[in-house]
C-alpha cells in the first residue's frame, strides 16, 4: 500500500498529506512481515478518513531496536540538557504552527469538536511540551554527607531508557504530549503506539518530530492493534518502562507482562467512577456549572468524568432544576461547528456500550429525566443522560460508562457524602462545592482520590500532578512527580581517604 493519504479538511478548505506508515529512525516505513490495516473512521459520518499500516510483532521490535541505539548513541547520556530543551521547544513551535490542521484531524478522527481540540488540547499540550522543555536542564541529584574526611555520596537521576507509550483514543494529541513531554526531557526514547481508533495525529506529530530535528529513533510510533503492539511493548525484554492510560482491565493485562518479562518499570493511569458533592452552602448556579462539564465536557469521554453527583437534600430539588437547563443548554453536534460544544463518541463499539449502560439504568429502576432517547441520524451521538432515583448497587452507578451518562443522588449529611462518595473501587477524581472552608478542608481530605478539586472540576495544570488511587492505577503524570517516572536513581559511594585493611 501506499505510506501516504491524501486527507480533505473541510473547515480550512484544504487538502493535506497524511503518512500511513510505521514511523521509526525517522522514517515512515511499511511493515516487515504484515499486511494488517488499522482503518480510521470519522464517528460523525460513520465514513473511512484512511486506513495505516498495523504495526506486528516483528515491527515492535524493530522500533525497540532503533529506541535502544539513539538511547545508547545520539539520545540519553550523549546530549545535553540545553539541546533536549531546544528541540522540544522547537517541536511545540510546529504544533503551535499546524494547530488548525491538527485540530481539524483530530476531529475528523476522534469526533470531539475542532474548537476543543485547538484550544484546549492543543493548547494545552503546547504547553506541557514548553514546561518539560524548561526542566530538561533541570535535572538534579543530591550530595550526601558520609564522612567528611574520607567519602561522600551523590545520586545521579539518569534516563530510564527505552520507554513504550501506549495512549488512550479520548484525548490522542494531549496524551501523546503527557507522555512524549517528560520522557524527552530527562532523555529517554520512546516507541508510541496510539489507539487503533485514532493513529491519525500522533502520525502527524511524528512528522514535526523529524522536522524538528530530534535524532532517528528517539520517537517512534507504530500504530498497532492494543492485543499486537501493546501487548509486546508490555511483555518486551528491551524496553526499561512502560506507560499505559486506558481501562484498569488492560492496566492489569500490562502489569502481569511487565512482571512476567523483565520486571520493567510501570505506571498506569487507569479508569474511574469520579463523585461531585455539592453541599448546601455551594453557589449552586457555579456547582451546576462544573457538574454540567464534568460530565458532558469531551462527551463524557474521560476518565475523570464527575458522573456520580451527589446533592445535599436541602438544596437537591432546586439544583437538579439548574444542572437540568445548563446540560440542555451544551449544543451536541457536528464538530467542525464552531458553535458545537460536544461531538459523537468515538466509535460503534463505544456508542454500543454507552447505550447499554443507558438501558440497564432503566432496566434496573433509575430514572431518565434528560436523555435517554437514541438520535435517527448517522453518527456515534449520544445526547446527555441523567439518571435519578439511583442505588448505590445499580450498574451505572458503579461501573466507569466512558460516556455523557450521570447518575445523580442526595444525602443528608457531610459523613453520608463522604461515604457515598468513596464507595467504589476507583480513585482517580473527586469533586466537591462549598463555602464552608472548613468543610473544605474536611471533606477534600477525607475523599478517596488522586485528584480533589474544590469549587471547579476536571481543570488541569501541567505543574500539578495527576493519577490515582485505588484501581485507578499507580504513578503521576504531570508537574516534577512524572519526571521521577522516566528516571532511576544511582548513587555513587566515593572513597577518597579511607584505606581498607586485609583480611578482616
Amino acid at each position: 500500500m501506499s505510506l501516504s493519504a491524501e486527507i480533505t479538511l473541510p473547515r480550512l478548505n484544504k487538502k493535506i498529506t497524511l503518512p500511513t506508515g510505521l514511523f521509526i529512525n525517522n522514517e515512515f516505513v511499511p511493515s516487515v512481515d504484515s499486511k494488517e490495516l488499522i482503518h480510521a473512521i470519522n464517528p460523525a459520518t460513520e465514513e473511512l478518513i484512511c486506513s495505516v499500516v498495523a504495526a506486528s510483532v516483528k515491527d515492535i521490535d524493530v522500533a525497540v531496536a532503533a529506541a535502544r541505539q539513539a538511547f545508547k548513541t545520539t539520545w540519553g547520556k550523549n546530549v545535553t540538557g540545553f539541546e533536549r530543551s531546544r528541540l522540544i521547544n522547537k517541536l511545540a513551535d510546529l504544533i503551535e504552527r499546524d494547530a488548525e490542521e491538527l485540530a481539524e484531524l483530530e476531529s475528523l478522527n476522534n469526533g470531539k469538536p475542532k474548537r476543543i481540540a485547538r484550544d484546549f488540547d492543543i493548547g494545552d499540550s503546547v504547553q506541557c511540551l514548553r514546561y518539560y522543555a524548561g526542566w530538561a536542564d533541570k535535572i538534579i541529584g543530591q550530595t550526601l554527607e558520609v564522612d567528611n574526611k574520607a567519602k561522600l555520596a551523590f545520586t545521579r537521576h539518569d534516563p530510564i531508557g527505552v520507554c513504550g507509550q501506549i495512549i488512550p483514543w479520548n484525548y490522542p494529541i494531549n496524551m501523546w504530549a503527557w507522555k512524549v513531554a517528560p520522557a524527552l526531557a530527562v532523555g529517554c526514547t520512546i516507541v508510541m503506539k496510539p489507539s487503533e481508533l485514532t493513529p491519525l495525529t500522533a502520525l502527524k506529530l511524528s512528522e514535526l518530530v523529524k522536522e524538528a530535528g530530534f535524532p532517528p529513533g528517539v520517537v517512534n510510533t507504530v500504530p498497532s492493534y492494543g492485543p499486537v503492539g501493546g501487548a509486546a511493548l508490555a511483555a518486551h525484554l528491551d524496553v526499561d518502562k512502560v506507560a499505559f492510560t486506558g481501562s484498569t482491565i488492560t492496566g492489569r493485562k500490562i502489569m502481569e507482562a511487565a512482571a512476567k518479562s523483565n520486571l520493567k518499570k510501570v505506571s498506569l493511569e487507569l479508569g474511574g467512577k469520579s463523585p461531585h458533592l455539592v453541599f448546601e452552602s455551594a453557589d449552586l448556579d457555579q456547582a451546576a456549572n462544573w457538574a454540567a462539564l464534568g460530565i458532558c465536557y469531551n462527551s463524557g469521554q474521560d476518565c475523570t468524568a464527575g458522573s456520580r453527583v451527589y446533592v445535599q437534600d436541602t438544596i437537591y430539588d432546586r439544583f437538579l432544576e439548574l444542572l437540568v437547563a445548563k446540560v440542555k443548554a451544551q449544543v451536541i453536534g457536528d464538530g467542525l461547528d464552531e458553535r458545537t460544544g460536544g461531538g459523537p463518541v468515538v466509535s460503534k463499539g463505544q456508542y454500543d456500550r454507552v447505550w447499554g449502560y443507558i438501558e440497564a439504568g432503566k432496566k434496573e429502576g433509575a430514572q431518565a429525566i434528560l436523555g435517554g432517547v437514541k438520535r435517527t441520524t448517522k453518527g456515534y451521538y449520544v445526547d446527555p443522560t441523567i439518571f435519578v432515583n439511583i442505588k448505590p448497587d445499580m450498574t451505572i452507578v458503579k461501573e466507569e460508562i466512558f460516556g455523557p451518562v450521570l447518575s445523580v443522588g442526595l444525602f443528608k449529611t457531610e459523613e453520608e457524602a463522604i461515604t457515598l462518595a468513596n464507595e467504589t473501587s476507583y480513585g482517580l477524581g473527586a469533586g466537591l462545592h462549598s463555602n464552608d472552608a472548613n468543610q473544605c478542608m474536611r471533606v477534600s481530605s477525607a475523599l478517596e482520590a488522586g485528584t480533589v478539586w474544590v469549587n471547579q472540576y476536571n481543570i488541569l495544570n501541567n505543574n500539578v500532578p495527576f493519577g490515582g488511587k485505588k484501581q485507578s492505577g499507580i504513578g503521576r503524570e504531570l508537574g516534577s512527580y512524572a519526571l521521577e517516572e522516566y528516571t532511576s536513581v544511582k548513587a555513587v559511594h566515593w572513597n577518597f581517604g579511607e584505606k581498607l585493611t586485609w583480611p578482616l
